[in-house]
């Protein structure tokens, strides 16, 4: 199987929410050679731009983003282990979580695998986050963009004192700091000293890669 068309399955593979097929995918990858990196970035990743840019445009619904990604992620369980230590897979670094009080994570794994396919490591901090935790994660990764979500109204309060925190962590000005969740508004990302509030993953991807 020459590369073009294993690069060309694992993207099909994520396209069609495929999980084992992507496993597959990216065994053949590893056994024919491939480099993993390349096999990440043109293969997956593409996969996975091809369903950002369907759910924005309302062609694919939430259940299938998540298997599409569930696909995303067990090729890079296969491909990341097999990358040389000394190779890194993005200069990129993001921070993402749900803030304390709210244990509604389905949209932070959204933007967690829009995020990943953008080509950033993303650090996972959960759900559930206390501010001290979100900046203590911040510092020791040195994140270049910190990604908060709430489900709810009642916590939006530690949202912002999240935030407040960042920006008192004499960080604030090295860090991209964006919200969301249906509570959130633009209006409010300004109050509470946010970057961006984000309507959409797609969006929150599409605005940190302008900064970053």
């Amino acid at each position: 199987m020459d590369e073009k068309s294993i690069l060309k399955e694992l993207a099909d593979a994520v396209v069609a929410c495929d999980p084992p097929r992507a496993k597959k995918a990216a065994e053949t990858a590893l056994s024919e050679g491939m480099d993993p990196v390349r096999a990440i970035n043109e293969g997956l990743v593409v996969g996975m731009g091809v369903i950002g840019d369907n759910y924005a445009e309302r062609k694919m619904y939430l259940p299938q983003v998540l298997v599409a990604a569930h696909s995303m992620y067990e090729g890079l369980d296969v491909l990341i282990p097999a990358i040389p230590k000394d190779e890194s897979l993005t200069s990129k670094n993001a921070l993402c979580g749900v803030v304390q009080g709210d244990v509604h994570d389905i949209g932070k794994n959204i933007v967690k695998t829009m995020l990943t396919a953008a080509g950033f490591l993303v650090h996972d901090a959960g759900k559930d986050v206390p501010p001290e935790e979100f900046k203590k994660m911040m510092l020791e990764d040195g994140s270049q963009v910190v990604c908060l979500s709430t489900l709810m109204t009642p916590t939006m309060d530690n949202m912002a004192a999240t935030v407040k925190l960042i920006a008192n962590s004499g960080y604030r000005d090295k860090v991209i700091v964006t919200i969301g969740g249906p509570p959130t508004t633009d209006a409010f990302a300004e109050e509470i000293g946010a970057d961006h509030r984000d309507e959409n993953a797609q969006q929150c991807v599409s605005y940190v890669n302008s900064k970053v």
